[in-house]
């Protein structure tokens, strides 16, 4: 009789990092972009932006990577969302000012961060729950509000952050504010705990050590980072309460819906087949 032979196991493919013809479109796109960016400011000897074009280059291949080491794939939806955010804060918020000059910049990223953070937490649960290494099943409900609880928890480490760089490296992180009225006890002279309203500020003058003023023609009061501090909190509640439902739902109809799926991370279909093998 003939020995059957012994087929050798196949060695695995490298995949690229982008299967997904899309994103891996966006990913070149963009890559080529933040690479042009890089030559012109290592060109005009700005380091600080050759750093954060080298820090964008690298993020933009950490959801794939991620995605490879854990054996989860990754929609491509949500995918391209996590490069464009990325770009976005980055390369034009940070290096392009749009931060600046765009107005309500920051709070479109935070609203998507509040979101993103909250597909996150949601799939990170949710591969748990789906896993036949665990005998526990948790709700749709519980889910959803791991979810939240996550992406907030993100939120204020990242306010935590952005204070302690402006109050010890003399960043602005905590972008200020013109507001036209405020409300303090500190102004009461009976020190009673009354609230004193100071309204229609116009301007602020600083009066230096040595007696000179200087009107810095705000058009108002400057506020120095409460209100985008809590601002951003506030549109990140916002980002993690839309994913949360959409997330919730997701669960209660037993991945069935397309939109969700769109945005939730799953197992990858090689390593299912892995394990019913």
């Amino acid at each position: 009789m003939k020995k059957k032979e012994m087929k050798k196991p196949e060695k695995a493919k490298k995949t690229p990092y982008y299967t997904n013809h899309a994103t891996l479109t966006v990913y070149l796109v963009l890559r080529a972009l933040v690479i042009a960016v890089l030559v012109r400011s290592a060109l005009k000897g700005y380091y600080e932006s050759v750093f954060l074009c080298g820090l964008t280059l690298l993020l933009m291949i950490m959801p794939s990577v991620i995605s490879r080491r854990l054996k989860i794939e990754l929609p491509g939806t949500l995918e391209i969302i996590i490069l464009l955010f990325i770009f976005a804060a980055e390369i034009l918020g940070e290096i392009n000012s749009f931060y600046i000059r765009v107005p309500n910049w920051d709070t479109m990223l935070h609203t998507l961060n509040g979101f993103l953070c909250a597909a996150i937490g949601f799939a990170l649960v949710d591969l748990l729950n789906r896993s036949d290494r665990f005998s526990f099943k948790l709700s749709p409900a519980y889910l959803a509000l791991v979810a939240f609880c996550f992406s907030m928890t993100v939120g204020v480490l990242w306010e935590f952050f952005e204070y302690t760089g402006d109050l010890f490296l003399g960043f602005d992180m905590q972008k200020d504010t013109v507001i036209h009225a405020i409300r303090t006890v500190e102004l009461d002279p009976t020190r009673s705990n009354k609230v004193v309203a100071l309204a229609d500020i116009a301007d602020v003058i600083l009066v230096h050590g040595d007696g000179t003023q200087t009107a810095l023609g705000l058009g108002g009061y400057l506020d120095v980072g409460l209100n985008d501090t809590m601002k951003d909190l506030l549109v990140n509640f916002v980002g993690a309460v839309v994913f949360s439902i959409i997330g919730f739902f997701y669960v209660k109809q037993e991945g069935k819906g397309s939109f969700a799926a769109r945005f939730i991370p799953r197992v990858h279909r090689n390593h299912e087949q892995e394990k019913d093998g």
